[in-house]
């Protein structure tokens, strides 16, 4: 019976069936840069690849960049931090199957000497207000990753269109982000897991954490198979089901545990606010 499978999926193969070339290619997930500096993937694929025989090809960029990507068919899976980007995303029949895979926060870092003085505050949109109002210095993605969405939003709710010899753009992902800002000690929006993963040889501080407006959730979303014929839909589900099993849940829990005594990313499967499909 194998034999004949193998012969079918090669005859397939050879007739140009986009499914069968898909499954004999490298899977491609793109995915946001904060997962992939986090490290986090270094831990949740190699056991997937190993069991399925499959290797991942991860293309990390931001949010908005990958779903790009999506909507030219260049990636079977994506994760994704842009909750409104990936709703019409979805709606608008590029990708499918969407689901949440975990979260965590947003948090404003800054030098240690807090020019601008937010690190009494509680509210992030107030703390923009008094960076923009002081001039102190601030690194952007500018990317329209994820992070750099929730950025824009968070100047839109202080009131402030940023602009300015104070406010910079890195066009790095978050990593090189927060090298840049610490070098010109400088504010910058960043997703803790990142933060903490490159927390030295930083200067910079966590300043502002904890508000609502700073949760930070990812989701796992499919390309549509209808859409692009040629992406590895069987692979990419199956991709997305591990992530989403008990056993990948659970790693994402500990991630990070053993090395800064807290969790970088909580798993979705504990539950969180604002969750959708």
């Amino acid at each position: 019976m194998r034999a004949v499978v193998v012969l079918a999926v090669a005859a397939a193969a050879a007739l140009g069936d986009p499914r069968a070339l898909a499954a004999q290619r490298d899977l491609v997930l793109a995915t946001t840069t904060s997962v992939r500096d986090a490290g986090l993937l270094d831990v949740l694929l190699p056991p997937f690849e190993r069991e399925k025989g499959r290797r991942v090809k991860v293309v990390a960029v931001g949010s908005g960049q990958a779903m790009e990507l999506g909507r030219r068919g260049e990636a079977d899976i994506f994760i994704l931090h842009d909750p409104r980007g990936e709703e019409a995303f979805v709606r608008e029949g590029y990708g499918v199957e969407r689901a949440p895979l975990m979260y965590n926060e947003f948090v404003l870092a800054g030098p240690p000497s807090d020019p601008a003085g937010v690190r009494s505050l509680s509210n992030a949109a107030k703390a923009l207000v008094a960076i923009a109002s002081a001039g102190a210095k601030f690194v952007s993605r500018g990317d329209r990753s994820g992070t750099h969405i929730k950025e824009l939003e968070l100047w839109r709710r202080a009131g402030i269109e940023p602009r300015g010899s104070w406010y910079l753009e890195s066009g790095q992902g978050m990593g090189a982000t927060l090298q840049i800002a610490n070098e010109l000690q400088a504010y910058v929006l960043t997703d803790i897991g990142t933060f903490l993963a490159h927390r030295y040889p930083l200067d910079l501080q966590i300043l502002v954490s904890g508000d609502t407006a700073l949760f930070n959730p990812y989701h796992v979303v499919l390309a549509n198979p209808e859409r692009f014929p040629w992406v590895d839909f069987e692979g990419a589900r199956a991709l997305r089901e591990y992530l989403l099993s008990e056993r990948a849940q659970r790693a994402i829990g500990a991630f990070g545990r053993d090395r800064f005594g807290r969790s970088l990313f909580n798993p979705a499967l504990t539950g969180q606010p604002g969750r959708s499909r």
